[in-house]
């Protein structure tokens, strides 16, 4: 039986997506995101068993919104295919959202070398943490990949970026909506193969002036009369 939909974003990670996926856990089905790949990501997903879907949009938020249309799992989870996130602590992620206790769980990073994490992308992940803090009153420190909630109401959510903001406005979002957030340490490791994102200086930049962008939207929503919210997922 599969309890969960597992999405992950895919550009180029042929090096480590047999890794990630042997290591899927039971009832957790993965979905492989392929975001333009031109190394055979696709091929190998497929010879192991993953269901591949083809996004041509590039953008993390355009692929992970993919996955989620082509979910049909009762809890889709989220997570990252570079082996920097272990598919087999997805059951501390997800348990809480099957068993009711938490509409959303996000998984928090935990490097487990000076490798695993940047300086530049940690400086800039604490910073964007602080501003939810203030925006919503959720004790959040990550803003990481590895997330879960139910898809029914993943799906109301309407999230509407799609490139690095995806992650944060699906928090704001879930925020506002009323959701119980919860927060789970995750071991963080060094990526396999290259960086496109918040490995390197230029791709934490852009992250962060996406996710800027969605701040300043929500800020200016805040300002706006608001209409009773019908975005909680269902029990």
């Amino acid at each position: 039986m599969v309890a969960v939909d597992v999405v992950l974003p895919v550009l180029d990670e042929a090096d480590a997506l047999g890794w990630v996926l042997e290591r899927m856990p039971p009832e957790h089905r993965p979905i492989v995101v392929d975001n333009g790949s031109t190394d055979g990501s696709a091929a190998i997903a497929r010879r192991l068993g993953a269901v591949v879907v083809h996004e041509p949009r590039r953008g993390f938020g355009a692929a992970c919104a993919a996955g989620l249309r082509a979910a049909t799992a009762p809890v889709v989870a989220f997570c990252d295919a570079d082996a920097s996130l272990d598919p087999a602590d997805l059951p501390d992620v997800t348990g809480a959202v099957l068993d009711g206790r938490a509409d959303l769980v996000l998984g928090a990073r935990r490097p487990v070398s000076a490798r695993s994490w940047p300086v530049h992308a940690r400086v800039a992940n604490r910073y964007l943490a602080r501003q939810v803090r203030r925006a919503t009153g959720w004790p959040v420190t990550d803003l990481g990949p590895m997330r879960a909630g139910r898809r029914d109401g993943l799906v109301a959510l309407d999230v509407a970026d799609r490139r690095s903001g995806w992650p944060l406005e699906q928090v704001l979002r879930a925020a506002a909506a009323g959701w119980r957030v919860a927060e789970v340490p995750v071991p963080y490791h060094p990526r396999v193969g290259r960086s496109k994102v918040t490995g390197t200086v230029r791709g934490t930049i852009g992250a962060v002036h996406d996710m800027s962008a969605v701040l300043r939207a929500h800020a200016d929503a805040d300002r706006r009369p608001r209409q009773d919210s019908n975005l909680r997922p269902s029990d």
